[in-house]
């Protein structure tokens, strides 16, 4: 009891933690750990994952999509990002998709963290934030994932790099495009030269 006690005293709301950052205030955390999912003190949010919620007059506040990624990945180095957010861009695209995109360095694949879905993507390179440049790349990298009508965005998507700093939209697609993204910037930009020239 005493030992139980000892470990509720060190958890602080809206946290979310490893199973080996708890170990270290029990000296019996897997047993622990089942009595204080059982009594609805902590969440299991995943393999080895726990949660303890921060309350709310309605409930409890589920944890961040941050916190749940960052504790998983055991890192701060990672983009969290959704199809959602191209619909900021004023490229005609409108559909609302329940997806969770993570770049990062360390994991692959399609993991559930607090009951959502995350995929998890390896990059070698993305930026710190998000950036309207950045979302253009991304949304071109991942034009064929899209429900929208794909000429259509791709004609705005191609208006609102024109309009855009070529210097600053060449640093951004050199960086994160992917080769078929790249060859389409490359194109673009030739074209409009040689209309201007």
């Amino acid at each position: 009891m005493k030992a139980i006690k000892e470990l509720k005293k060190n958890l602080k709301p809206g946290r979310v933690y490893r199973r080996s950052d708890l170990a270290q205030w029990s000296n019996a955390v897997d047993r622990h750990l089942k009595q204080l999912v059982k009594e609805k003190v902590l969440q299991k949010v995943s393999q080895g994952l726990y949660y303890y919620p921060m309350k709310a007059s309605f409930g409890n506040v589920p944890p961040e999509d941050e916190k749940l990624v960052q504790v998983f990945l055991k890192s701060k180095d990672f983009l969290l990002t959704t199809p959602n957010l191209y619909n900021s861009l004023g490229v005609g695209t409108t559909q609302l998709y329940n997806k969770r995109v993570v770049y990062n360095y360390k994991r692959h694949g399609q993991f559930m963290l607090g009951g959502k879905l995350f995929y998890f993507h390896l990059k070698y390179k993305f930026p710190k934030h998000l950036s309207k440049e950045f979302l253009l790349v991304d949304l071109l990298n991942n034009l064929n994932e899209l429900a929208e009508n794909r000429e259509d965005v791709l004609k705005s998507v191609k208006e609102n790099v024109l309009r855009g700093s070529k210097s600053k939209m060449k640093k951004v697609f050199n960086s994160y495009a992917g080769e078929r993204t790249k060859t389409l910037f490359n194109k673009w930009i030739t074209e409009e030269s040689l209309m201007y020239a």
